[in-house]
């Protein structure tokens, strides 16, 4: 395997230490600049580097490590990004993986991991740590289908009705029931839909989601 040459930039100084130690120490693994801020790594970024990876914090002084890494793209094209942090809400996740990083790691991951996804990003591949990888697959599921025996008769028939385009009076008219039970049922089939809008039942009805 070709080595790694690698730039971390991370604000905490224990953290960093022993990340460029244990990293150091390991073979194929080259460790070339470090720094506390994506602003130091830029500006004492040689300008023919040969680092091909950066472990990237998000919470760091000065510039996100999420606003950095398209500054760090832009100079060095070819680099794979690997965030490390302790950030695991999935905003973050989503906004590093579409700004080019290509692994996103927790802070919990002990060293041995850190080194272990390094190479599968080195090889081609990516890593994310398990509660990462399952809020992403979790993203890219398919919704969850209401079941349609979830709403009652009388409200499967009330939601037809709204896609005829047929008003509460009318509905209420064709089943022959009061106008304040269609509007109950309303409530209820909105309740069990998540939905807030008459228009979010037929979006999903016509999605298939009913």
């Amino acid at each position: 395997m070709s080595t790694i040459k690698l730039g971390i930039v991370e604000d905490e100084p224990l953290v960093l230490e022993n990340l460029e130690l244990f990293l150091n120490a390991q073979p194929h693994i080259d460790v070339i600049l470090t720094e506390n801020s994506v602003e130091a790594f830029l500006e004492n970024l040689p300008v023919n580097t040969d680092i091909n990876m950066v472990l990237l914090d998000i919470n760091l002084p000065g510039m996100s490590g999420l606003e950095g890494i398209r500054y760090i793209k832009d100079k060095i094209a070819d680099v794979d990004i690997v965030m490390l942090t302790a950030y695991e809400d999935s905003e973050k996740i989503f906004k590093a993986l579409c700004s080019g990083a290509v692994s996103y790691l927790t802070k919990r991951a002990d060293l041995p991991t850190i080194r272990d996804a390094l190479v599968t990003v080195h090889k081609g591949g990516s890593y994310m740590s398990p509660g990462i990888a399952r809020k992403v697959v979790n993203h890219f599921s398919p919704k969850q289908r209401v079941k349609i025996n979830s709403l009652t008769p009388r409200q499967e028939q009330i939601v037809e009705g709204l896609v005829d385009g047929l008003s509460y009076k009318m509905i209420a008219d064709k089943y022959q029931i009061s106008l304040e039970t269609v509007r109950d049922h309303i409530k209820k089939i909105y309740k069990k839909l998540q939905v807030n809008s008459k228009a979010e039942v037929i979006r999903k009805k016509l999605d298939g989601q009913i």
